[in-house]
């Protein structure tokens, strides 16, 4: 009897194998580079017609212009002279692209790995003055992926396959050669005599220093001759490093696994003044008086499964005290302007809170929902925030009463 239960054991083994081989299957989607000449790449960095916004990612504000980023592809140059009615007006193609800042007439941005510097005397007659090699070296594929170092990665093609499940090792040995995961981030009166970023920036202008982050360091460029960026310090802050923002003549740098805060007593050498360790989680952070807000949210990169607002009271910046922490749904970006504070709560829209007498006291006096934030900048009573479907601009000079301007919409 026993024999005779192995004997169909293998034989439904058998029967299983051969459906699995005729039937199982899975579809993959794979991704070849699309690479161009270096100096071909390099002639066309300059303000090129205007293009349709698709994949919104970072933000800034010169004058009466934005300068969003469209991930991996370059810059919109945006006019908002009328914030009512924004007109896109050029695009600087810039591949690989996902920060920006701006020092007078000169725009500084990353290419892949590269820094590269701009002459934007006039946004809309942009010209590239010159790159710097290797600034942000742990910017990498995955699965492997090793591009054409002699060439610059422009675009990439997609094509759908479907296989048989037997056939996965195979199929794996093809996305490791071919596949690599993208990366995924004013009212008509005065305008701001310095530029302002989002809070998901990397790059942050303090006088004559520009300050960079990658994964995992922190370098400061001495930008006196704002054409000829001089780098004059590096050093590691650990894994995770994810965003810097200045506040007072410090740096406030967000981690997937802390905060910290570093002097510019040196500018040429920022030192660290006190750090602050949390759950793992996507960390910006922006400081305001003698607080710190952080959001924690649980991104797909970040790990871990936080989602909150944690306020620090930063009094004394060498030994920074948890105040207060606030549930949120998903945040990212945030913004503050007086007593309003703007939340980009992910899929849950975005959120305005009043701080009348403290912080861990807010209340919520608005909310808009249907659209999927990711960052804002707060100035002058006009509120910028880009979503996944578009870039919305908002009136807050009065709180009672909070209203929408405009949207430029993402044409995908």
């Amino acid at each position: 009897m026993q024999k005779i239960i192995l004997i169909i054991s293998a034989v439904c083994c058998l029967l299983l194998q051969s459906c699995l081989k005729d039937k199982l299957l899975q579809t993959y989607s794979i991704y070849t580079p699309v690479y161009k000449e270096k100096s071909e790449v390099y002639a066309n960095i300059k303000s090129n017609p205007a293009q349709s916004i698709t994949a919104p990612g970072k933000i800034y504000v010169y004058g009466n212009y934005i300068f969003l980023n469209e991930v991996d592809k370059g810059v919109h140059i945006i006019d908002n002279t009328n914030p009512a009615s924004p007109q896109v007006k050029a695009f600087i193609n810039i591949p690989g692209n996902l920060d920006v800042t701006i020092k007078g007439n000169t725009l500084y941005a990353d290419l892949y790995t590269d820094l590269v510097v701009v002459d934007i005397t006039n946004p809309l007659q942009a010209r590239f003055i010159k790159y710097l090699a290797n600034i942000f070296p742990a910017r990498a594929y995955s699965n492997g992926f090793v591009g054409d170092s002699t060439k610059i990665i422009v675009d990439w093609t997609k094509k759908d396959t479907t296989i048989k499940i037997n056939d996965y090792r195979k199929m794996y040995d093809c996305m490791t050669c071919s596949f690599a995961t993208f990366s995924t981030g004013i009212s008509g009166a005065s305008t701001p005599a310095q530029g302002i970023a989002g809070s998901m920036a990397r790059f942050s202008l303090v006088n004559d220093y520009l300050y960079t982050v990658n994964h995992a360091e922190l370098s400061a460029f001495n930008v006196t001759n704002s054409e000829n960026p001089v780098r004059t310090s590096t050093q590691n802050l650990g894994w995770g490093i994810e965003t810097v923002y200045p506040f007072n003549n410090k740096l406030f740098i967000g981690s997937a696994t802390g905060m910290f805060i570093y002097d510019l007593a040196n500018p040429a050498s920022p030192a660290r003044l006190s750090a602050v360790n949390h759950f793992r989680a996507c960390d910006p952070v922006i400081a305001d008086g003698n607080f710190a807000y952080v959001t924690l949210s649980s991104g797909t990169n970040c790990g871990g499964n936080v989602n909150v607002l944690n306020i620090y009271d930063v009094t004394n910046l060498s030994s920074p005290v948890l105040s207060c922490s606030k549930s949120m749904t998903s945040p990212h970006g945030l913004a503050k302007d007086g007593n309003l504070i703007f939340i980009c709560d992910g899929k849950d829209g975005l959120k305005i809170y009043d701080t009348p007498a403290s912080p861990c006291g807010m209340q919520l006096v608005k909310q808009f929902t249907g659209m999927e934030t990711y960052d804002a900048i707060a100035w002058n009573n006009n509120l910028l925030v880009v979503a996944k479907d578009g870039l919305y601009q908002y009136d807050y000079s009065n709180r009672t009463d909070i209203k929408q301007k405009s949207k430029l919409t993402v044409n995908r």
